[in-house]
């Protein structure tokens, strides 16, 4: 399976993901509640109409959700320990507000707004630019949270955001036993 997860971070949700290597998901940030990740849509992502295709972009956001919604594993050799749980998603909603087209980097912010027990609420949005855009040449977008260094709202005004808003994906997880 290839690296799909930055240098020293890791997830065992990746480890036999191959939709996810499919995709060609790259993960830029992991922390508890959060995760950003992005990859390039590809001919093969279209539909009929030439933009990408509805089913590509909810299952780009559902990665994005799942990483959000269960801890990273440590780096190798950190003490740690198995779990013999696991979070799913309970239900999902998506908003598709703009259409994302052939070559363009498409980002994916997930963060946690809520936990209580055994279920939780994840909002992700998911951005999409033109490749030079993607390397941080942008500003235009309206969003919640710095996707590069995990500030706050007020934050991310000042610095350059992944591209334009094209979907809005709220997730509900529930933590269940592994069996």
């Amino acid at each position: 399976m290839a690296e799909l997860t930055i240098p020293g971070a890791t997830h065992q949700i990746l480890k036999d993901d191959y939709a996810s290597e499919w995709m060609g998901i790259e993960v830029l940030k992991l922390e508890d509640g959060h995760a950003t990740i992005r990859m390039t849509l590809r001919q093969e992502m279209l539909n009929g109409f030439g933009m990408a295709h509805g089913g590509m972009i909810f299952a780009f956001g559902d990665t994005a959700f799942a990483l959000a919604c269960n801890p990273a594993s440590p780096p190798p050799g950190a003490a740690g320990t198995e779990t013999d749980t696991i979070t799913v998603a309970a239900g999902v909603d998506i908003n598709f507000l703009k259409p994302a087209f052939r070559g363009q980097v498409i980002t994916a912010v997930a963060n946690r707004r809520a936990h209580s027990g055994r279920s939780g609420l994840y909002d992700i949005q998911i951005y999409a630019a033109d490749p030079h855009v993607a390397a941080g040449t942008n500003t235009a977008g309206d969003h919640t949270a710095d996707t590069n260094t995990g500030g706050s709202p007020a934050d991310a005004a000042a610095t350059d955001t992944p591209g334009e808003l094209i979907a809005e994906f709220r997730g509900r997880s529930r933590t269940i036993s592994k069996k």
